[in-house]
This record gives C-alpha cells, structure tokens and sequence, in this order.
C-alpha cells in the first residue's frame, strides 16, 4: 500500500517493468528467429529497436520489436518483403502463431504470452545505423533510423537533473495506452515522452504525466519532426479513424491527470489516487 502519490508511482513504475524471466525467455528466443532468418534470406544484422529492449516497456504488453537489415534487393512492393519474412518463420516455427501486422510479421510465441515483431529493413546508406526502408503502417515504404531514434531518448533520459525521467514518463503513457486501449503508437509516445522531458529541469511523475497529456490534447496529436532529422515525420496512429478515437482518449486522460494534480497541490491524497486510478484504466496502486 502507498501511503504517497510519489509512492505510488514508485510502485506503479515497478509494476510495469518486465520481469527477468520475460527478458530471459526473449534472449532464448533471439537466435532461433535469426537462424531462421538466416535460412533463406541474406540476413546483414539483426537489432533489437524496441521499448523491451531499451527500458520503456510494459509487462505483459511489450513486445520485443527487431529490425531485420535484408542484404537481398530491396522489392518494389512492401508486402514481398513481408512475405519474404513470414515464410521464412513460418518454415521453422510450424506451430506457432505467424501473421503480417504491418509495419512487421508478428510470431506469437507460447500462444501469444511473448510476442515478436519482425520488420524488415533495407539499407539507404552504407552506414547500417543511419537509415532503412521498412514497410510503411498501411502500404508502401517509409523510413527509419532506430539507433538515431534510440540515441535520442537516451540522451534525454541521461538530461542532468531528470536522469531516468525520460523513460518512466514513455513507460507511465504507455502504459495508459494499454490499459485505456487507446489506438496511439508506442514509438510515437515514447518520442513525445522524450521531447517533452529534454525542456525540463527536474522529474515528478503526477506533474510531468499531466503536463505530457495535456500538451498532446492541446495539439491534437499532431505528427511530429524527427528530433535528429534522419526521417519523415512520426505519426501517432495509422488511421484517421483511429485517430479520432486516440483524441477522444487523451482528452478524457488529460482531464483526469489535471484532477489527480490539483487534488495532488492541494494535499487531497485520496482524491488524487482515485482520478491516478482514473487514468490507468483502475491499475494504479491502492492506497
């Protein structure tokens, strides 16, 4: 029991941290999707680009996001890539859960319990950590620089006076993703996450959540410029419909996180728990 609101997002922020087991089980896994790959597609590196990998995730809701640098032509169309991925996995894990999910082919393995997405990639430089052609969210191509991206939320986490702030906020709205089931990219809030803490000068949770909300609802989840400039714009979901679903839910969040803040600056502990409760779809820790 938290006797604190910052005690609370201690404990929460502890929730949410994927368990040694679930990182074990992934680093088992790892060599046989690349072996696999390796089978029938020139496969140059395999890198692991997503929140699992890199201190944002979510238990039991993260995957582990790989890219898959293919030294075999780039195709004229995605979906061959996607193919290309799929048949490979398929091929070695015949019992096992395969499916495109664009951006990826999504492999469920232990029936769904630890899931793996797969994209692939296709080298724009010489230079493997500076840009791929990866399948865009509904068709085509769109670009990508995971280490970039990755070097530029750790280099805000690591911002004097806000050290880790980075990423428990990315880990605290994605979370709120999960658990409201709000139709947002991960990949997008972890960015917003990271752009919002590189102006700030210290972390406090029931503050910084709120404020992060709120500036997402009051620019209508806009797309966003690629902090490096290595990309095209980031864009939060992969509809227009889906879109105005995830606005409708972070105007409901932000409301909610202002509630708990204000009931927070005015010692009103209880309050500030049931809207924090509120806003976490009812997973915040009791009181």
């Amino acid at each position: 029991m938290a006797k604190t609101v910052a005690q609370g997002f201690d404990v929460f922020l502890e929730r949410l941290t994927p368990l040694a087991s679930q990182r074990s089980a992934a680093a088992a896994h790892r060599s046989r999707v690349e072996t696999s790959l390796k089978k029938t597609l020139s496969v140059l590196v395999m890198r692991e680009t997503g929140s699992f990998h890199h201190g944002t995730g979510v238990r039991n809701h993260s995957d582990v996001d790989v890219l898959v640098s293919i030294g075999n032509g780039k195709p004229g169309s995605s979906d061959t890539a996607l193919t290309w991925v799929k048949s490979a996995l398929s091929a070695s894990f015949p019992t096992t859960t395969v499916k495109v999910s664009r951006p990826a082919v999504v492999v469920e393995f232990a029936g769904g319990a630890e899931t793996w997405e797969v994209i692939p990639g296709f080298l724009k430089s010489s230079d493997p950590s500076v840009l791929y052609d990866i399948p865009g969210p509904a068709a085509g191509w769109m670009e990508s620089a995971p280490t970039a991206h990755l070097d530029y939320v750790n280099e805000c986490n690591k911002k004097k006076g806000v050290e880790d702030g980075a990423k428990k906020l990315a880990r605290l709205v994605k979370a709120w993703k999960y658990y409201c089931n709000v139709p947002v990219s991960s990949f997008y809030l972890e960015m917003r996450a990271a752009q919002y803490m590189a102006s700030q000068d210290g972390f406090v949770a029931v503050w910084d959540a709120c404020l992060l909300l709120e500036a997402l609802q009051r620019n209508s989840m806009a797309a966003m410029n690629d902090p490096k400039g290595r990309t095209e714009r980031f864009h939060p979901c992969s509809s227009e419909y889906r879109k105005v679903d995830a606005l409708s839910k972070v105007n409901t969040a932000a409301s909610r996180a202002r509630k708990a803040l204000d009931a927070y600056r005015a010692d009103k502990t209880d309050d500030a728990f049931y809207y924090l409760d509120l806003l976490f779809g009812g997973r915040f820790p009791a009181r």
